[in-house]
């Protein structure tokens, strides 16, 4: 959530980072004036409170004559303390209700607009020509079914639509990923971590996901128990009501699990292959930092997402994403886009997101600086969502004979493999 105290005093930042969403600006003033009946009727409770603990010493030196006086005002004043305490707990309760539907607010060098009109910011690598090569590109799911490596029918006779088997080398292919990622974070001081799939709903209200996102979460009713979409909303947790020592920062985990998404707005589209499914394993790094600090992590977490696409050989695009595409934690997001040859286009591999305090001070994560306790910052970033990076591997890779070269980066972990081999023609 959003520091009440800067949104008193700049509210007009506030309702232009409304506006550059898309979202509700009179959500604003909503805020602004529960917030003002939250403060008056905490100063008329403690006004009266003081009050009625004043009378209460007067009372046993009164006269009679002035003790039934005095009791009548002591009665009155029960009854006002008691309306003035509900009136605080219910402007409270309406604050907080207001406070959490408000998105973190923008930085001021996001781009404005909806889902196209990022801004890119680099390009990498070299798009192959394959005309130039003499044939024709196959897309993932045709070289996954030629390697023994995706098969789609039997994950929706099991399991539906959106559902896959990674098998013989797709298999081996996500462990040689996974393992690779894991390398590359914990050389750069991540600290490795499998987390839960399962989490509370204070752990998925805390990271925002129940808000604009909440229609792609799954729940179990049974249990009260939600399944993670991203290992984000576990490791955000990680440290919920804790206060951690400045000097221990900053703290960077790099999460493995299994995530699961309804992709209940993604009717019709990229229902082929592997692409956009309903579950899927993934590395994520998450950082705890200082404030001041969560601008320098988050380029360092964009630079090492490029790092681990140019280890994979993958042309790719940074992109800036626009505020109306941000998500309601992220206050500033970067994707890194890898070139998918048969789409023509550059699709989403990674994204890092810097959500500044907003998450912290929903799940009540402090830092202790000195004799000053203060909310953090936390960020996140894809390092790698296994089927999206097989789909740019298998395309940006193959070979006129439906083999696919394997980057060097991978090799150590597939037995000094170089080439995934056919196993029908």
């Amino acid at each position: 959530m959003i520091d009440l105290r800067l949104l008193r005093e700049d509210p007009d930042r506030a309702r232009a980072s409304q506006r550059a969403r898309g979202e509700d600006v009179a959500l604003v003033d909503s805020l602004l004036s529960a917030d003002e009946r939250r403060r008056s009727s905490g100063v008329r409770f403690d006004e009266l409170r003081a009050e009625q603990k004043q009378l209460g010493k007067l009372i046993p030196k009164a006269t009679p004559e002035e003790r039934a006086e005095l009791l009548g005002r002591a009665e009155q004043l029960k009854a006002d303390v008691k309306a003035a305490d509900a009136e605080r707990d219910e402007a409270d309760a309406e604050t907080q209700r207001l406070l959490l539907g408000v998105s973190n607010l923008v930085h001021p060098g996001v781009p404005v607009g909806g889902e196209e009109d990022f801004v890119t910011l680099e390009t990498h690598g070299a798009i192959r020509d394959f005309d130039a090569e003499g044939f024709a590109p196959k897309d993932h799911l045709e070289l996954g079914q030629i390697l023994g490596a995706i098969d789609t029918e039997r994950g929706a006779k099991v399991s539906g639509s959106r559902f896959y088997f990674l098998t013989g080398v797709g298999a081996l292919l996500e462990l040689a990923l996974v393992n690779a990622a894991i390398a590359q974070a914990t050389a750069a001081g991540f600290t490795p971590m499998l987390t839960p799939a399962l989490v509370r709903p204070q752990s998925m209200a805390g990271t925002g996901f129940l808000g604009q996102a909440a229609q792609d979460v799954y729940h179990l009713d049974k249990d009260d128990l939600y399944l993670v979409g991203t290992s984000e909303v576990a490791l955000a947790a990680y440290h919920m009501d804790e206060i951690i020592d400045a000097d221990r920062l900053p703290l960077r985990y790099a999460g493995f699990s299994p995530c699961f998404r309804r992709e209940a707005g993604s009717h019709g589209k990229d229902t082929r292959g592997i692409f956009r499914v309903h579950q899927f394993d993934k590395v994520e790094m998450f950082s705890y930092v200082a404030p001041e600090d969560s601008e320098a992590e988050h380029q360092r977490l964009l630079e090492w997402e490029k790092q681990w696409l140019t280890s994979l050989e993958l042309p790719f695009r940074v992109i800036d994403v626009a505020t109306g595409d941000l998500g309601s934690s992220a206050a500033r997001k970067f994707d890194c886009e890898a070139w998918i040859p048969t789409q023509g286009k550059y699709r989403e591999l990674t994204s890092t997101s810097d959500c500044t305090e907003y998450q912290s001070r929903r799940l009540q994560i402090r830092m202790r600086d000195g004799k000053q306790v203060r909310p953090l910052a936390t960020l996140n970033g894809t390092l790698c969502a296994v089927p999206r990076t097989i789909v740019a591997i298998l395309e940006n890779h193959q070979q006129p004979d439906g083999s696919v070269r394997v980057p060097e980066v991978l090799r150590p972990y597939l037995g000094g493999r170089e080439v995934l081999e056919p196993v029908t023609k």
